[in-house]
């Protein structure tokens, strides 16, 4: 049987070829995973901060509930005293430029006092109603006029009553919110970054980009209590920035 020589040279080689390789295959490893844990570092470092935007708007619906008393001592009488209460009502508020489609009526809430047991006394008239008119509008300025005025339907006899069953005083309202909603987020974020701006300059880094981001609630308030139609809308975001080296 014929048998091939192998040199010692060549066992060696054979032997030491794999390790080397294997060595290089770790030291390769161990620097792309240092490298990655120092790119995890750097991206584990940020600030969070709070970024707000105001604005100030002008409302653009009013709900103005207007109530009114009368009294009577038959139904009849009742009935005819709403009807003309609010006859007068309405043609003070056209005269103020509101429509019919402005206007709505609310079922009166009429009051028996006779009916009631626990009344040792008994008023003049036997039955009381409180009716309501209620002006729902986009004319912002004409409500306001016609509530300075308001008073002057006393002198007509109308006896005006202030009844938070139909909603109390009128109310204005900012109904475009969507609107500016974008353009206050962007202030919102801006502001947030200006602020993470001197923290990263404190520490000697710059800011990156956003990590979180949460909008916040958007809030609407009076700007004072002699402006109700003046609103102040309000948005506070807080955002966290990635600092960078």
């Amino acid at each position: 049987m014929k048998q091939t020589a192998q040199s010692p040279g060549g066992h060696w080689l054979a032997g030491t070829l794999p390790a080397a390789l294997l060595g290089l295959a770790l030291i390769v490893a161990a620097a792309i995973g240092g490298n990655a844990l120092l790119d995890f570092k750097r991206l584990d470092r940020y600030v969070t901060v709070k970024g707000l935007a105001e604005q100030e708007v002008q409302a653009d619906l009013t709900i103005w509930p207007i109530s009114y008393t009368v009294t009577a001592d038959s139904l009849n009488e009742l009935q005819a005293q709403l009807e003309a209460a609010a006859d007068t009502i309405t043609a003070y508020l056209k005269l103020h430029a509101f429509s019919d489609q402005d206007l709505t009526r609310s079922p009166p809430r009429i009051t028996d006092f006779y009916a009631q047991s626990y009344s040792n006394t008994r008023p003049p008239e036997r039955y009381q109603a409180v009716g309501n008119i209620t002006v729902q509008s986009q004319q912002i300025t004409a409500v306001k006029t016609a509530l300075q005025s308001i008073g002057n339907l006393l002198s007509d006899g109308i006896m005006l009553a202030q009844d938070y069953s139909f909603g109390g005083s009128a109310q204005f309202l900012y109904t475009s919110l969507n609107d500016i909603k974008p353009a206050m987020i962007a202030d919102a974020t801006a502001n947030a970054r200006e602020a993470a701006r001197q923290f990263a300059k404190d520490s000697g880094s710059k800011v990156g980009g956003i990590r979180t981001a949460n909008q916040g609630l958007f809030t609407i308030t009076e700007r004072d209590s002699n402006s109700p139609d003046v609103k102040i809308v309000r948005v506070v975001s807080t955002v966290q920035f990635y600092l960078r080296d």
